[in-house]
């Protein structure tokens, strides 16, 4: 069934709590898994983009919005998936990937980004200006925060007018968990207190108004608040609904709104379905796609060395390895332990860094060459059932590692789309 955002708070007032699952991620594989089971389901696909990943200076994934739009209609295309059916959200739209900058500078350039995502056809519009730039605090009051989203909209209404169709919607809120995940051992995350979501709302409604942006106010549809979800590292903190009994209350008091759900990664069906019930019907996941995508990579990976005298020992996760260690910066900062623990988790982290690495030519070639090595292969069954157990159907039987990398990413999706309470058409 196909679900209209503006219809999430709708459908919980009634009693009907139906949600989305919001995919993170500019991986093809994950992509092209996405909109293939939102074809099969005839359900909305919902792909979002961050800031420093698509930005009209190309982000670190080389695309700009038009690129990133461009590659998601393509493949739906492929996949026989509606375009009435995908939908596009740029997430975290605000100065974050310029913060080394005075704030006048870096809002020029999130202006600019804006109006790309915009033009591209993201219609899904997070406004984040909660980061302080150059010489400010780290995290900013909610009156200047409003005022900075206030600015975007406006950029955003202009560009929406410009190229026609139908007009963003907005997702406002500031308090998000660290993106991609702490990089610490996790116990407990509190939930947003109630008052403070409240005061954000009516900051923002006021800012808004003064800036003659009312129209746009009333495209509001989510409130980014932390629900008490997380994961680190090492491990994840689950959901807990008996800590948001004050927090719910403010979709009482605000029925416009609906909460949007930030790292709901590795939560499993029972949390994810309980969060949508509870008033957070969009479910946002990044990580855990891309983390059981390189699961089934380096277990092909294993396969491969098994089966194939002449592979090797584990090529591909070697060629990771020397990538990661080459070049260290997206991993550096935020791995910490001796040399043995950084090394597992350049790999296995649930932060899942390794994911910035997956586009290099290097790690390409050796996924190509795992490919091509299993490809038409007969795998035995004994050695899924050693290195990847839950794939025992594609034994016995001319292999096609693709559909293999693309049927565990589909596992995960799964377990969102079972949470949203979508009846299939």
């Amino acid at each position: 069934m196909q679900v209209h955002l503006n219809e999430l708070a709708k459908l919980r007032i009634e009693g009907h709590p139906t949600g989305v699952t919001s995919v993170c991620s500019a991986h093809p594989i994950v992509l092209r898994a996405a909109l293939r089971h939102g074809q099969q389901q005839g359900s909305t696909v919902l792909v979002e983009a961050t800031c420093n990943q698509v930005n009209h200076l190309g982000g670190y994934t080389g695309m700009t919005p038009n690129d990133f739009a461009s590659l998601v209609m393509k493949m739906a295309a492929e996949e026989g998936c509606p375009e009435k059916l995908v939908l596009l959200g740029g997430d975290h739209l605000g100065p974050n990937p310029w913060r080394d900058r005075a704030a006048e500078e870096a809002m020029a350039e999130a202006e600019k980004m804006v109006a790309a995502y915009v033009e591209a056809g993201f219609r899904k519009v997070h406004l984040d200006a909660s980061m302080g730039c150059k010489g400010e605090p780290v995290g900013l009051d909610d009156e200047t925060t409003a005022h900075r989203a206030a600015r975007l909209a406006a950029v955003a209404e202009a560009a929406a007018k410009k190229v026609g169709g139908a007009m963003p919607v907005y997702v406002i809120g500031t308090e998000v968990p660290p993106p991609g995940g702490a990089d610490h051992a996790l116990t407990m995350i509190e939930p947003t207190a109630a008052e403070a979501a409240l005061k954000t709302i009516d900051v923002h409604r006021r800012t808004f108004a003064q800036a003659g942006l009312g129209q746009a106010f009333g495209r509001a549809i989510g409130l980014v608040v932390q629900p008490g979800v997380e994961f680190g590292n090492h491990n994840v903190v689950r959901y807990d609904r008996s800590k948001i009994d004050t927090l719910k209350s403010v979709l009482i008091k605000e029925p416009q709104f609906v909460f949007e759900a930030h790292s709901t990664d590795y939560q499993g069906s029972r949390p994810l379905t309980a969060l949508v019930e509870d008033g957070f019907p969009i479910l946002k996941v990044g990580p855990e796609l891309t983390f059981v995508l390189r699961e089934a990579l380096y277990a092909l990976d294993a396969i491969a060395s098994d089966l194939l005298p002449d592979y090797g020992q584990r090529p591909l996760y070697a060629a990771m390895e020397a990538l990661m260690l080459e070049q260290p910066g997206n991993w550096c900062r935020h791995y910490h332990g001796t040399n043995a623990e950084m090394r597992w988790l350049r790999h296995y982290s649930l932060s899942d860094r390794i994911r910035y690495y997956w586009a290099s030519a290097e790690a390409q070639d050796a996924v190509r060459r795992l490919c091509e090595a299993l490809r038409g292969q007969s795998v035995p069954l004994p050695l899924f059932w050693q290195h990847m157990p839950a794939a025992e159907d594609f034994a016995n039987a001319p292999l096609d590692p693709e559909q293999v990398l693309i049927w565990r990413v589909t596992k995960s999706l799964s377990d969102y789309h079972a949470a949203c309470g979508v009846e299939k058409n």
